[in-house]
This record gives C-alpha cells, sequence and structure tokens, in this order.
C-alpha cells in the first residue's frame, strides 16, 4: 500500500510541477498552459478472467491472493485453503472485501482514457484526478469460496487458521465519483467473476506452462 501511495504522490507532483512551469511561463508573456491530464484509478480486488478462458492469472509460485489460491484448490493443485480468521465482526465471521471482475476493470480504464481525450470541440479535463474502481458491495471470504464452489461444481477445501495482523475486518469501495464523472460501473456478479476464473483455470491447469 505504501508503493501505491508513493506513486500517487508522484503523479501529483508531476502534474503540478507542469501548472508550476505553465504558469511562470505565462509570467513572461508565453500562452503555454498545463496541458497533462493524470488519472489516478485505485483498485479494489480484482477477480475472475476474461470470459473466453485465453487470457488468466497465473501466479508464480503460491498465490497471495485469495482467488487464484482458491482456484488452485478448485482444480487440485492445492489441498485446501487457509482462511486468515472467522471472528471478525462479520455475518459469517470472515473478512469482508470488494471484489471486481477484471473486465470491469479493464473497462475503467477505457473510461478514464475517454473522460480525459478532446472530444470534438470539447477541451480535454484537465487536473488530477482520483476515483475507486469497486463494486461497492462487500463479500466475505467464505461468500467467495461458496461462489467458486458453484462454479467448478465441488465442494472447495478450507481450514480456519489465525488472523493475520493488520488485517481489518470489512473494506469495500465508494465508487460513486467514478460513476458520475467517467460514467463507469461495475455491472458483473460474483458469479460470473468465480465462473470465468473457473472457466481458465479449468483450460489451464497448469498455469500457462502447458
Amino acid at each position: 500500500m505504501y508503493s501505491k501511495y508513493m506513486i500517487e504522490e508522484i503523479l501529483r507532483d508531476f502534474y503540478n510541477s507542469k501548472t508550476l512551469e505553465a504558469e511562470a511561463s505565462q509570467k513572461n508573456g508565453s500562452p503555454k498552459t498545463n496541458d497533462w491530464s493524470v488519472v489516478i484509478l485505485r483498485y479494489f480486488n480484482p477477480v475472475g478472467a476474461h470470459p473466453s478462458g485465453m487470457i488468466g492469472e497465473d501466479p508464480n509460485g503460491i498465490p497471495n491472493n485469495l482467488m487464484p489460491y482458491v482456484a488452485q484448490v478448485a482444480i487440485g493443485r492445492r489441498p485446501h485453503l487457509t482462511v486468515f480468521g472467522n471472528d471478525y465482526p462479520t455475518e459469517d465471521g470472515t473478512g469482508v472485501r470488494d471484489y471486481l471482475h477484471v473486465v470491469d476493470l479493464a473497462e475503467g480504464h477505457l473510461s478514464a482514457i475517454d473522460y480525459v481525450t478532446p472530444d470534438g470541440d470539447q477541451k480535454k479535463k484537465g487536473g488530477c484526478f482520483v476515483f475507486n474502481l469497486g463494486t461497492g458491495n462487500g463479500s466475505s471470504v467464505l461468500d467467495m469460496v461458496r461462489a467458486m464452489s458453484k462454479a467448478c461444481g465441488h465442494d472447495i477445501e478450507y481450514k480456519i487458521g489465525d488472523r493475520r495482523p493488520g488485517d481489518i475486518a470489512v473494506c469495500y469501495a465508494d465508487p460513486a465519483l467514478a460513476s458520475k464523472e467517467m460514467n463507469w460501473r461495475a455491472t458483473r456478479n460474483l458469479e460470473q467473476m468465480c465462473q470465468d476464473l473457473w472457466t481458465w483455470q479449468s483450460q489451464n491447469p497448469n498455469g500457462f506452462t502447458d
């Protein structure tokens, strides 16, 4: 998270430097303006794959994220999932996060490009903009396990482990600004995310090494 924050600060500093540069040139009689636009997209938890099953996530080594790990358990590459804590103040005791289909995420990038691209005689929007890309809804770890079990057609083994230090109970996006300004919203549900992930994983049981 710190590295992501630092990149955001670098982008803001870059935009501000271009603004100061333009202001200085105007004082010297030059018509120069800051013609840069910066869009910062804050992803929540991208999951899924392309519906064709031809493009998906193939982590090196042990997956660090929940759904690639769940998919590898579903295909038989790993014996079980360890759920980190089931005593959070949530409906089923497991952590709740905002999961976003990767195709919705890709469309969010296209919307961001359109947002700052000139349209006919309309000038490009200048500025440094920040948008959350998420569904605005939270799903628990066990919600995700159940959805993936439905997609693959069998139970997914899991065990309950200790909480991880620093994990919070609930975190999900407020995507209202992206909807208002960029006319973007996530349209794919949890079932689609898991079905597309399973399509890719079942066609590529050992990842792209096949």
